[in-house]
């Protein structure tokens, strides 16, 4: 910084104008009233800043750092330790909601003391099981939806879906399921009767998925209730003890357990909304 001193010169021209003006004071009478003031406890006045000492703009953020910050994907969201060990199939984002068309099976109590049982003796056999958090029979696989899309979708389902009427299908036999991704293995109930009006009510999803150019089910779908699940792919020690599982199932208590589930409600489920269509009574 640039300070600039006056000259010897100036100081005899100030001198010789009138003498030092009223009330000022020279160097050395400053510097004795700043120790003055300390002294008596009372700091000394700070003098204003000038135009130079003022703070300057921030610098910008660098890109580097602005990378790790970017709004696409939420780090919860993405962190498999938060669910379980579980991994996300595609990538989150904002505006893409998680979407799939399914009908719920509200568990009864014979169904728990059953699950208990099956995780038990999976356990025992290295095969650590975890419940799903709620059950359902999947009529689609899950999609991504766009936001705006979830009022047009939801509306070409329930109009596509006014005339068919509910029914009622039926489970009992144990399977081993493994997603395409290989990161996750469920133990499930394959639906035994009913199957001829689920793949009915397919075709009609699937025209919807079409419509919105989503990936459409399965060709030859084998239509479960997920009951439980563990990470990875362990097919082959599930299958190894699924036959010791069905028996649990088949010498239940009272006899074998017959999974039924009333198809009266389908559901779709896109992020965290819900909708609803009632099937004909």
């Amino acid at each position: 910084m640039l300070v600039g001193y006056s000259s010897s010169s100036e100081e005899e021209e100030d001198s010789e104008a009138g003498g030092e003006a009223p009330g000022a004071t020279n160097q050395s009478e400053t510097t004795c009233r700043k120790y003055q003031e300390e002294d008596d406890g009372f700091p000394a006045r700070k003098k204003p800043k000038t135009e130079e000492e003022a703070p300057k703009s921030r610098l910008p953020l660098p890109g580097c750092l602005s990378a790790m910050f970017t709004d696409e994907v939420d780090p919860q969201t993405e962190d498999g330790s938060l669910h379980g060990g579980r991994i996300r199939s595609f990538k989150h984002e904002r505006g893409n909601w998680a979407t799939y068309i399914y009908f719920p099976y509200p568990p009864e109590d014979e169904f728990g003391e059953l699950l208990d049982g099956l995780l038990s003796a999976a356990g025992a056999r290295g095969v650590v099981l975890t419940p799903q958090e709620e059950f359902h029979l999947s009529l689609s696989q899950t999609v991504v939806l766009r936001h705006h899309w979830i009022q047009p979708f939801t509306q070409s389902l329930k109009t596509s879906l006014a005339r068919y009427k509910r029914f009622v299908c039926s489970a009992g036999r144990l399977q081993v399921y493994c997603n395409a991704e290989k990161t996750r293995t469920f133990l499930g109930m394959e639906v035994s009767t009913g199957h001829a009006q689920l793949l009915d009510l397919v075709q009609v999803v699937d025209r919807t998925m079409t419509e919105f150019h989503l990936e459409t089910f399965y060709k030859d779908p084998s239509f479960h209730v997920s009951l439980a699940w563990c990470v990875g792919d362990l097919t082959v020690q599930m299958e190894e003890c699924i036959q010791e599982l069905q028996s649990l199932v088949d010498n239940h208590e009272d006899g074998p357990f017959v999974l039924r589930l009333d198809c009266s409600e389908l559901r779709c489920r896109t992020g965290n909304k819900t909708f609803r269509f009632p099937l004909e009574s």
